[in-house]
């Protein structure tokens, strides 16, 4: 402990407090220092969101030691870092694992998709009881807080969603303005284009220009000044105008050019729905947009679950794989956070339901694995642990909201800011706003 910190924590008055205490504070107080640095070069994020939660055991947490009902099927495989094992699907990942970090002991209390979605995706557990199948919003998510502190260039949103929204992917009290701009649209179809995107070739030129004048002449519709009444007309103007700027900007419009990638690239990544959004993903950040969430679903593996990896893993392993070696060769992955997770892991006991003979694992919100790559983040380590059975993290035990506080960190927003809701209330972005130290550059 340097002399600075003795001074700042006051360690004279801690002499007769305990000495994990006093280490508690010194730590504290270096992530905020931390904190300070990273606030100063803000980076853009790629969120793979895993919906239905994926097993950590054959992913990036594999236990070749336990008993056959708990390690599985797959066997582990050596990564490009001395000491760190992946699954042996995850054969892309693991030689490039010096550029990327597996956080193995994020843990929460919340064991249902909706509740545990909620959790991750905006660092606030519910506040009643949530269902597997309810969409839920009692809190903003990281994507639209990232849209309301920062904007995008050319008039591109914000935040995007790719293949659809997150259940708890929304702005709660922030408002329509910020949810997401939806993808719903396959970039792997030969004829992707992004639906309202583009002028209709009926109205174009002077016609278009025209028929906006129109709009204004004839728009007196009263707007409410007081936030309160949250005015539906304010959000209409908000989306007219966004997309006015979409359709009529080349940069904004370039972005989504899928179509001018090189086949070699566009192969890299897979020529598949999810390989296509990856890259689609790579080329709005590239052109400025904050967070974009890749919503990739079907990871609720019950029964089937090895038979399921078996296929999707590879394929999965390659294009997350691209995505991190294409950010890196541009220049980009310094400044770009890719992210991999869902709501949380699958139990260690493989499981069968009734009337089914394929194994599977079900919901398990004790242990979980994150791949978190660039933005400053040093690769090749893995933060935390689970112990022998994969049953609990058992070192560095982090919750939702130091995941959640270490993004908005990167992203150049303070984890530890308060929003006023439309009801009067102070709202803190994150309870607990300390971000993972080690994920700090």
């Amino acid at each position: 402990m340097s002399r600075r910190h003795g001074l700042r924590l006051g360690v004279g008055g801690l002499a007769g407090g305990s000495f994990t205490e006093l280490l508690r504070m010194v730590d504290q107080t270096a992530a905020a220092e931390t904190v300070a640095g990273e606030r100063r070069k803000p980076c853009n994020c790629i969120l793979i969101w895993m919906d239905g939660g994926p097993t950590h055991f054959e992913t990036f947490d594999p236990k070749p030691d336990a008993p056959a009902e708990i390690r599985g099927e797959f066997s582990p495989i050596s990564t490009s870092v001395a000491g760190i094992q992946f699954s042996e699907h995850m054969a892309e990942l693991a030689k490039i694992a010096h550029k990327f970090a597996v956080i193995r002991s994020v843990c929460h209390n919340q064991g249902n998709h909706g509740a545990g979605n909620h959790y991750m995706m905006t660092g606030a557990p519910p506040r009643i009881p949530v269902g597997c199948g309810a969409f839920v919003s009692f809190h903003p998510s990281m994507g639209s807080v990232a849209w309301h502190e920062r904007q995008a260039p050319h008039g591109l949103p914000g935040y995007f969603a790719l293949a659809g929204m997150t259940r708890s992917g929304g702005p709660n009290y922030l408002g329509a303005k910020y949810a997401p701009f939806v993808v719903s649209d396959d970039p792997n179809s030969a004829n992707f284009r992004i639906r309202d995107l583009a002028v209709p070739r009926s109205v174009e030129g002077p016609r278009f220009a025209d028929r906006r004048a129109l709009r204004l002449v004839t728009d007196r519709l009263p707007r409410f000044d007081d936030p309160a009444a949250a005015d539906p007309v304010r959000a209409v103007d908000d989306y007219y105008e966004q997309g006015y700027r979409l359709v009529t900007t080349p940069e904004a419009q370039k972005a989504f050019d899928i179509g001018s990638e090189p086949d070699s690239i566009r192969d890299a990544y897979g020529r598949n729905s999810f390989g296509q959004q990856a890259l689609l993903a790579r080329r709005l950040v590239e052109a400025g947009v904050p967070l974009v969430t890749i919503n990739d679903g079907g990871w609720d593996h019950h029964s089937g679950l090895f038979d399921a990896l078996r296929t999707r893993l590879p394929n999965w392993d390659r294009t997350v794989a691209a995505l991190i070696n294409d950010l890196d060769q541009r220049g980009l992955l310094e400044n770009t956070m890719v992210i991999a997770l869902g709501e949380f892991g699958r139990t260690p006991k493989l499981s069968t339901l009734p009337g089914q003979a394929k194994a599977g694992r079900d919901h398990w919100a004790s242990a979980m694995s994150i791949l978190f790559a660039g933005g400053g983040a040093p690769g090749g380590q893995v933060i935390g642990a689970t112990d022998r059975l994969g049953h609990s993290a058992c070192e560095r035990v982090l919750s939702p909201e130091n995941f959640v506080s270490t993004v908005y960190t990167k992203l150049g927003i303070d984890p530890a800011m308060s929003f006023t809701t439309p009801a009067g209330r102070p709202s803190f972005l994150v309870s607990d706003p300390t971000p993972i130290r080690e994920l700090m550059s």
